[in-house]
């Protein structure tokens, strides 16, 4: 059974490019993205995990761990990470999952039953600090992940789990949002004393809570 949002995601134990990890361990009070390669030395792969690695300075503002993950062996990581860092520019700076045997990749889903039994598909989990769940993307092998859209969903979530509202179309961080229709005209008062603009009575939008 695939996981779905809410889910707890499953624990396991690991080598990656740090090192060995329990994975509750490791991500223990973070959020976590957690995302896969189909393989090593693959083009796509090569630029996104560059890419990442140049964002882990806004990773690390939101409180977020990284991790990546591919199903050749832990020695071949070491060498496809230096062609990371010669190709993008970047070297890799966060751990990256050697799982030959596929066990994280079955454990999440991550095969794809339609291209083939090794491959991992090209698979993006957030998981929040309570373990659960909160996103799953995935993308066919020939297109690239948008990490500046993971980003964005990251700063919607983190958003919406303080507070009642939801984020519309396109949201950036910043911008308005909806307040949820589970609160009621009375509550709003108290909970954004700034006021709303009323679009329709289940369309209600505010200011971006700062708090």
């Amino acid at each position: 059974m695939s996981l779905q949002l809410g889910d707890i995601a499953p624990n396991f134990q690991a080598d990656t490019t740090e090192g060995p990890i329990d994975f509750y361990n490791w991500s223990e009070g973070s959020w976590v993205v957690l995302f896969s390669h189909p393989k090593n030395f693959t083009p796509v792969c090569t630029t996104e995990l560059g890419y990442t690695a140049k964002l882990k300075p806004e990773f690390d503002r939101r409180g977020v761990k990284v991790i990546g993950l591919s199903v050749d062996p832990l020695e071949k990581h070491e060498l496809w990470a230096k062609d990371i860092e010669e190709t993008q520019g970047t070297a890799l700076n966060f751990p990256l999952i050697a799982d030959p045997e596929r066990k994280v990749a079955d454990l999440y889903g991550m095969i794809h039953p339609n291209a083939s039994d090794t491959l991992t598909v090209r698979s993006v989990f957030v998981i929040g600090p309570d373990r659960k769940i909160k996103l799953t993307l995935t993308y066919p092998a020939s297109t690239g992940r948008n990490f500046d859209e993971v980003l964005r969903v990251i700063d919607s979530l983190q958003l919406t789990s303080k507070h009642q509202v939801a984020t519309p179309v396109n949201w950036k961080n910043g911008e308005d949002v909806i307040i949820v229709p589970a609160v009621s005209d009375e509550a709003a008062k108290e909970k954004f004393p700034g006021g709303w603009k009323t679009v329709k009575p289940y369309l209600r939008v505010v200011p971006q809570p700062r708090s």
